[in-house]
């Protein structure tokens, strides 16, 4: 049965033929994988190379008898889940009662009607933690501190150089101490920011303290919320 076996040969050719996976599959299992681990780079990567390794499944007859080719049909690999993982909670300092000392700083002076918030976030040389009207940790902030120390004043160095060389903002003085007062994230379309000063604590601590643009609308204009600053600035010492 000669022919017989050669028209089996062929459909067994032809039936391999048209499953093949797309030339493109690795790459794209690699890019929907990027955020992944190594582990589930690699994994990604492995599954594409079993697609393209694996041929179709031939069952057979005993020999002599006359062979059916049956397909099977190499199933998808599952799909990757690309949801970037839940962050979790930064580290935070606890009860600090009124918020007023955290960290290493007291704060000695915040506008009337402002309660702690009972959030704060402790990161080691840089932490912050806020104020707002019912002190509801879930309620928006109206005046946060963050405070800078050690390697972390680098990085708010850079941050206001950049300030300095696009022309926003203007150094400040208050009392023996220097700083810096910009209004940060101005949209283009004019939408306001938040009202920042920076206040330079020394021994290498820096103080951001910032109004949110919802709470700045509580009062008559810039020249108010830029005394507010300076006073929470002014009153601002070091506890350690």
């Amino acid at each position: 049965m000669p022919m017989l076996e050669d028209q089996i040969r062929q459909i067994m050719a032809d039936e391999t033929a048209r499953l093949h996976a797309a030339p493109d599959l690795a790459e794209r299992v690699m890019r929907s994988s990027r955020r992944k681990t190594r582990r589930g780079r690699i994994a990604a990567v492995a599954a594409s190379l079993a697609v393209l390794a694996t041929g179709p499944l031939y069952l057979a007859t005993a020999p002599g008898a006359m062979q059916t080719p049956a397909v099977s049909e190499t199933p998808e690999p599952p799909p990757i889940d690309d949801t970037p993982p839940a962050a979790s909670d930064p580290p935070s300092f606890g009860d600090l009662g009124d918020g007023r000392a955290f960290g290493n700083v007291r704060v000695g002076y915040l506008p009337d009607g402002l309660q702690w918030s009972h959030r704060s976030a402790d990161y080691g040389d840089a932490y912050t933690t806020s104020w707002n009207f019912d002190g509801d940790e879930h309620g928006p902030y109206c005046v946060q501190i963050y405070v800078y120390e050690n390697d972390a004043v680098q990085e708010l160095d850079d941050q206001l150089q950049v300030h300095r060389d696009e022309g926003e903002g203007e150094e400040v003085t208050i009392g023996d101490r220097t700083g810096y007062a910009v209004v940060q994230a101005v949209g283009e379309d004019g939408m306001k920011g938040t009202p920042t000063l920076y206040l330079n604590m020394g021994e290498r601590r820096w103080a951001a303290i910032m109004f949110s643009p919802v709470y700045v609308k509580e009062f008559s204009g810039p020249e108010a919320v830029d005394r507010e600053l300076r006073k929470i600035a002014a009153g601002l010492t070091a506890d350690d």
